[in-house]
């Protein structure tokens, strides 16, 4: 069921106002160059997403977190996408400094883009290959040598039915290029709560997260990353509905 048309343009607004309020002091920092360390932009990016989600009334379970072991190892994460919600999701969700790769188009709007180039995001340019190899040796050196894990939507855009989508190359590449597993994730719930073009939020919502066993790329190689590819779909699919 959807929500009334004021309660949902009010939470929206909501979610803008936090937005900027985590993202001013983030900008603020970077303009007299004094950038703040990852854990700083941890704590706003979770206190951020934990109250987006409760003033959405959406409330997250999570399973397989075991799937992680002794939480310091450095993750190519992976999951469906299926709602701007799937972000603050996945920062409650996941014990883990991450970071994620977004489209370029986000990096342009204001203060906020500068705020998550300054915290460690990635701009992908996804009509510029050359730029786009670019993005994603960025990405490799910051899993590496930063520590940070990635979270990419190998669909490479939310699914405007539900349904999984077919699977783009460029993460598995990178995948491959740095040599660390991939941590497939799903994502239950979040279609319902707001949809890819929707204006309109669900009520309250149960979202699901599921945390499988990571798949090591260096099993495959190269010249299998399509096993590589099938085998990490399968994994998000096993939980979809």
């Amino acid at each position: 069921m959807r929500l009334p048309a004021f309660r949902s343009a009010l939470t929206l607004s909501h979610a803008v106002v936090e937005t900027l309020r985590i993202c001013a002091p983030t900008v603020l920092e970077a303009t007299v160059g004094r950038g703040a360390p990852h854990s700083v932009y941890d704590a706003r990016l979770r206190s951020w997403s934990a109250r987006l989600l409760a003033h959405a009334d959406v409330r997250v379970s999570v399973e397989g977190l075991e799937n992680l072991g002794d939480r310091r190892e450095v993750f190519l994460v992976m999951s469906n996408h299926q709602s701007h919600y799937d972000v603050p999701v996945l920062f409650q969700a996941l014990p883990l400094q991450l970071r994620m790769i977004a489209k370029q188009e986000l990096f342009r709007v204001p203060i906020w883009g500068e705020a998550m180039r300054t915290s460690g995001f990635v701009a992908i340019d996804r009509s510029d290959r050359a730029r786009a190899i670019e993005s994603l040796a960025l990405a490799k050196r910051r899993m590496i040598e930063e520590g940070i894990s990635i979270w990419i939507a190998p669909e490479g855009t939310r699914s405007r039915d539900g349904r999984l989508g077919s699977f783009k190359s460029g993460g598995f590449h990178l995948a491959l290029d740095a040599g660390l597993r991939v941590l497939p994730v799903t994502i239950v719930g979040t279609f319902d709560v707001l949809r890819a073009g929707g204006r309109a939020l669900g009520g309250r919502n149960e979202v699901r997260v599921v945390v499988h066993a990571p798949i090591d790329p260096r099993d495959y190689g190269h010249e299998r990353r399509n096993e590589l590819t099938d085998a990490v779909r399968a994994a998000i699919a096993s939980a979809l509905p």
